[in-house]
């Protein structure tokens, strides 16, 4: 018999807001978090916005002399998770440790560390460069630091899939649950990429919308016919998983249930997707297959939406190539046109919007959709949010290198 797993405690660091309530409440608004860039000078970058997470204090969360010898993306993994504990209200005191792991990821890891030391050292010579430099930057870090912090003895590791980082993070540890290799699980994803090495990067490959540079809050717009690139976006998503047995014994509320993951690949392209999203189609069949529920079951689905031509082509077609006519009956929508694309953290955060809307049965709409495209006609909860009855929701990443995860969340029942 495999256990049960839930959902019981969620920290969210986003660029719409930090903590679970501003960040469910803004999404409900359909409030932007894309702006200018502020974390560097952007003026001759063709791209020059991003989703930024504004008035975070490390502090809050961390010692101060420890919070120093962390990168920024580590510090956001370790505040979402000291945020999710909190809404879990387990007291680890009066837990076993060693039955708790850390499975977080990152797409990027340490790149703000990278690109200022690189610059002190070209600068000042080898022997300024910082003695945490090492520590600071490897993306195993966010999972390392966090399983210091809280003391976690559990299974510990770091995915890196890209855009489907968060996703198989929480996945993973849904099946070490579910297995009885762990009885809780702090799972998810975590980014601080907004800095100059990484813009120039995306940038240079013209993955990044550039047309909209002075009207910031439309540049992000998955589904739209005007879609012209992703927005950068930063922070972390995190969740507490548990067995259901663990979660009942201690009384705790029940977000969602976990019920079934996916994981493929299209082994295409380094950065395009598989022409009729043919394999991110089998990635949705796995994990309905895993879940034991048929497709016309599903209410709802989070898309990976990136907001970019061929992702938001491609991954219309897998959902139509799957769900045949259901998929003009269930709803979808991109949370990324509030937030951004947080990369490696995006699983998370939208695994996150995911659990709420079954627990509240409202769905986050897809803002800045004003033009639709002939070759996308699925229902996208345009631009306000709706109240649905969701039982059953499906969430989606596709990464570059071809990394397809999926989740499938369920309203919890005895």
């Amino acid at each position: 018999m495999k256990n049960r797993v839930v959902i019981t405690g969620i920290g969210a660091i986003t660029p719409i807001g930090i903590g679970k309530d501003a960040f469910w409440n803004a999404l409900l608004e359909g409030k932007s978090g894309i702006d200018k860039i502020t974390r560097f000078d952007a003026t001759e970058y063709t791209a020059q916005v991003a989703g930024e997470v504004h008035d975070f204090d490390p502090t809050e969360y961390i010692d101060k002399k420890e919070s120093k010898r962390m990168d920024r993306c580590t510090q956001f993994a370790v505040a979402a998770t000291k945020l999710a504990f909190e809404d879990s209200k387990m007291d680890l005191d009066r837990e076993d440790r060693d039955r708790i792991g850390v499975i977080i990821g990152t797409g990027i890891g340490g790149i703000e560390t990278l690109h200022n030391q690189y610059t002190t050292l070209f600068d000042k010579g080898p022997g300024r460069v910082s003695p945490f430099f090492i520590p600071m930057m490897i993306g195993n870090m966010a999972a390392g630091q966090t399983s210091i912090i809280f003391k976690l003895n559990g299974p510990s590791s770091c995915v890196v899939t890209a855009c489907a980082t968060g996703t198989n993070s929480i996945g993973d540890a849904f099946k070490l649950i579910q297995h009885g290799e762990a009885e809780v699980m702090v799972a998810g994803g975590t980014e601080a990429c907004i800095s100059p090495a990484a813009v120039a990067g995306f940038c240079s490959m013209k993955a990044l919308c550039s047309d909209y540079n002075n009207e910031p809050q439309k540049a992000s717009r998955p589904f739209d016919k005007k879609r012209s690139g992703f927005v950068m976006g930063e922070g972390a998503g995190v969740v507490i998983l548990e067995s259901l047995e663990h979660a009942l014994e201690r009384g705790a509320y029940i977000y969602a249930e976990v019920v079934g993951y996916g994981s493929n690949s299209d082994a295409y392209h380094i950065t395009s997707p598989s022409p009729g999203g043919v394999q991110a189609a089998k990635c949705m069949e796995k994990a309905l297959k895993d879940a034991n529920l048929k497709p016309e079951q599903i209410d709802y689905i989070n898309a990976h939406g990136t907001s970019t031509h061929l992702n938001d082509l491609t991954e219309t077609a897998a959902i139509k190539s799957l769900f045949g006519k259901h998929a003009y009956e269930l709803s979808v929508s991109s949370i990324k046109s509030m937030t951004g694309h947080l990369l490696g953290a995006a699983g998370g955060i939208e695994c996150i919007a995911t659990a709420l809307t079954i627990d509240n049965n409202i769905m986050p709409p897809t803002i800045n959709y004003t033009e639709p495209d002939e070759e996308l006609d699925l229902d996208y909860v345009p631009n306000q949010a709706r109240e649905k009855v969701v039982n059953v929701a499906l969430s989606n990443s596709l990464g570059f290198g071809g990394h397809n995860a999926c989740l499938i969340l369920k309203k919890y029942v005895k």
